[in-house]
């Protein structure tokens, strides 16, 4: 089993070594899903955009709730995505090293470490998906997955960043009743997720969605639900 560590100059390595069985699909599609079939937004060829990561990072849960997965809530008052549930993460800084190399890996682990007070020793990195893009922020994302093999308290470090962090069952993502469509004022359609009092959409629910169907795990579902984008407020 590979130990990973968020602390500056440590090693990051990723490893499928140890995962629990439950994981091997997620594993075995991060292996083979290419860029475009994760999104049509990705990077520009001419290598402008702010490299970033986000950690994917999924947990045993308890036994009634089942495999669950990390989000956490963006503060109201940010300029980029606020208010929007996310994976946590963030651009990279200059000690979290090569954006070409395991740069990703280490802002990964230590935007979530920032953020929701991870313990990141406690993660097992056992995948790197392609890099996307986010178009309205200028974001290039390196979406980072992990095992939460020794699961670490959580919360919201710092309220001016984030408003909450909350797990979500994987069975919960899959559940039909918990699916819909959203339609943003500017005209896209985008999956979405109804799930712990939040509406999961944009970049995240897009990468939850693709995660899900390659992974076999998607359930049949209303594509023509649609909801909108202030949905419980």
């Amino acid at each position: 089993m590979t130990r990973t560590s968020g602390a500056q100059g440590a090693p990051v390595t990723v490893s499928r070594a140890g995962l629990p069985n439950w994981l091997d699909p997620v594993a075995g599609a991060v292996e083979t899903i290419r860029p475009r079939q994760l999104s049509r937004f990705l990077p520009p060829e001419n290598g402008s955009g702010r490299q970033s990561a986000v950690l994917i990072l999924f947990g045993e849960g308890d036994g009634e709730r089942g495999p669950e997965l990390l989000l956490m809530e963006r503060a109201s008052s940010l300029r980029s995505h606020a208010g929007q549930p996310s994976f946590p993460g963030g651009a990279l800084d200059p000690e979290d090293g090569d954006p070409h190399g395991d740069g990703p890996l280490r802002a990964a682990l230590r935007e979530a470490e920032e953020e929701t007070g991870l313990d990141p020793t406690g993660v097992q990195l056992f995948g790197v998906l392609p890099k996307l893009y986010i178009p309205v922020s200028g974001f290039v994302v390196t979406p980072v997955l992990g095992w939460w093999r020794v699961p670490s308290p959580v919360g919201v470090v710092d309220p001016n960043e984030t408003a909450r962090v909350f797990t979500v069952p994987v069975a919960d993502l899959t559940h039909p009743d918990n699916r819909a469509t959203t339609v943003h004022p500017s005209g896209f359609q985008g999956p979405a997720f109804l799930v712990e009092s939040a509406l999961v959409w944009g970049f995240t629910a897009g990468v939850i969605d693709r995660l899900l169907h390659f992974a076999g795990w998607e359930r049949p579902w209303d594509r023509d639900r649609r909801v909108p984008l202030d949905w419980g407020s």
